[in-house]
Parts: structure tokens; sequence; C-alpha cells
């Protein structure tokens, strides 16, 4: 009973802290400010897109096959309040720029593999789900992933664009989709 009340504590602190305006909590490359659309800058850092990930039915996911789209990369958990907030926007963000070279993809950082499926029927789950936990190589790559959710945005030139630490509003996610679209 204890750890569940810590949990809660924590989680609230994280909660605040996310949603408590910090110049740091978009990171150097994002060039615009949160009230106009994202530009990416000329000396945003290119993605490693050389990894492989199987998703949450045992299919391997080249990172590469991801060329010439905006993806956006959202690390999480099924235990992160904030992440469950940020999952139906993904899904609706998915739905609607899937057609224009748009592609959302979860990286599951701290589950098992076997909860993943009853987290992406919870939520009627569009987009690749991937196995990451244990998988530094691919957290330094984007990150490091120090608080969940964090999220990176990569242009269709493969260049990393945006990334967020903490939860993000999904007028937010959509501008800055748009604006690489």
């Amino acid at each position: 009973m204890k750890n569940g009340w810590l949990v809660a504590a924590v989680g609230a602190v994280l909660v605040v802290v996310a949603f408590t305006p910090l110049p740091d909590r978009v990171s150097r490359w994002f060039s615009g400010s949160r009230e106009t659309a994202a530009v990416c800058s000329p000396d945003a850092p290119k993605a490693d897109l050389s990894f492989t990930l199987k998703d949450m039915n045992g299919k391997e996911v080249r990172f590469a096959d991801l060329k010439g789209r905006v993806v956006l990369i959202n690390f999480w958990a099924t235990w992160c309040g904030p992440c469950r907030m940020e999952t139906p926007w993904l899904v609706a963000l998915q739905e609607k720029y899937r057609g224009q070279g748009f592609r959302a993809i979860g990286i599951s950082v701290d589950d098992p593999p076997e909860a993943i499926p009853p987290f992406a029927r919870e939520f009627g789950i569009n987009y690749p789900l991937l196995l990451g936990k244990d998988r530094e190589d691919v957290q330094k790559a984007f990150g490091p992933v120090m608080v969940l959710p964090m999220t990176v945005i990569i242009s269709r030139d493969g260049r990393m664009c945006i990334r967020h630490i903490g939860p993000v509003a999904k007028e937010q996610f959509e501008s800055e989709i748009r604006s690489l679209l």
C-alpha cells in the first residue's frame, strides 16, 4: 500500500514538472517557438535509422524503411499517465496524416512484451508499437530517455528536428507535423 502512494506521488510530481514551461523542454534543434509551427534547424543532427526492433507481434521493423517520411517516435510505458494521455492524440494524428507521408512509432521502454497488446487494444492503436526495453542503444541514439514520454520528430530528409521531454498537447504535435510534411 505504501508503494502505491509513493508511485502516485512521484507520478503527480512528474506531471507538474512536465507541464511547467521550461526553456529546455524543446531541444536546441527546434528553431521555432511554441506558438509557431516548427521549422527544422539546418544544424539538426541526422537520425540514426540503422536500428531494427520487433513490434508487439514479433515482426521486425526496420527504421531504414521510414526514410522519406515524417516520423514521430514516442518513447513511452504502459504505467506512464502522461503517455496514456498522449496516446489517443497519436492515434488521431496517425489516422489524419498517414496518407501524406507521416508515421507515428511507439517504443515501449519499460514493459514486458505481454503488456503491450492489451494497451494497444484499449487505445485502438493504429501505429507500430515496438519493444525497446533494454535497448539502450536506441534510447541513446534518440535521447537520452530519462523522462517519459519523450518524443522525437524526424523530417523527411532524416534530421531530428524536434525533441520533446514530457507530454505535449495534440495541437502542438499537429502543428509540428504539418510544418514538416
